[in-house]
């Protein structure tokens, strides 16, 4: 367990370190960029917020919360509390065109920042339950690496980072902005930050 959600905060550490990564968007508060490796696309929002970054924190690593400003998310219920920092979700999202709906089993890790130049780290990815095994109304989904990385800029501001490594599995929901339309990741985002401030 404790291998496992280590290897959570470091994947999602890695992924944000990597060269690479190209910008495709920037709106006012928001900068889109992916990265590319194989049939693995990743995703980064860079999000400009004006709270507190501790706030943040606590707002976005509270995953029952996230209903509130993704649609991606229908219901999202806490399976198991680890511990203080991690804790098993389980997510549905709604269907898309011609698709079941899609559920997820995932473990988040939660990391306070140990120094004022280092981010906070919220980690996600798909674990196996066995006491949660697919069912045939939806199509189990995995989320390989994901989450965020909150930076504080000031004592009321923040950059937020959200992650995500796409596979061929979760493509349907970013399909729309491979043909260079971001616009339900910039909704997304402007609804982020609508909820945190």
């Amino acid at each position: 367990q404790a291998y496992v959600s280590y290897s959570n905060v470091a994947a999602l550490t890695h992924l944000a370190a990597k060269p690479g990564w190209e910008i495709t968007s920037t709106l006012d508060d928001i900068k889109i960029w992916t990265h590319e490796e194989g049939d693995v696309l990743s995703l980064k929002v860079e999000m400009q917020v004006n709270i507190a970054s501790h706030l943040a924190f606590s707002l976005l690593s509270d995953f029952t919360f996230r209903q509130q400003w993704d649609k991606h998310f229908l219901t999202c219920e806490v399976l198991q509390a680890v511990n203080e920092d991690e804790k098993i979700y389980y997510i549905t999202s709604p269907p898309t065109t011609g698709h079941k709906p899609r559920d997820f089993v995932i473990l988040v890790s939660q990391r306070q920042t140990c120094k004022p130049s280092e981010p906070y780290i919220i980690a996600a990815k798909s674990v196996t339950l066995t006491s949660m095994p697919p069912s045939s109304e939806y199509c189990r989904s995995e989320i390989l690496c994901a989450g965020f990385q909150i930076y504080s800029d000031s004592n009321s501001s923040c950059t937020v980072c959200y992650f995500n490594q796409v596979t061929s599995g979760v493509m349907p929901y970013f399909a729309a902005n491979l043909t260079g339309s971001s616009k339900s990741i910039e909704d997304t985002a402007l609804e982020c930050i609508k909820f945190l401030e």
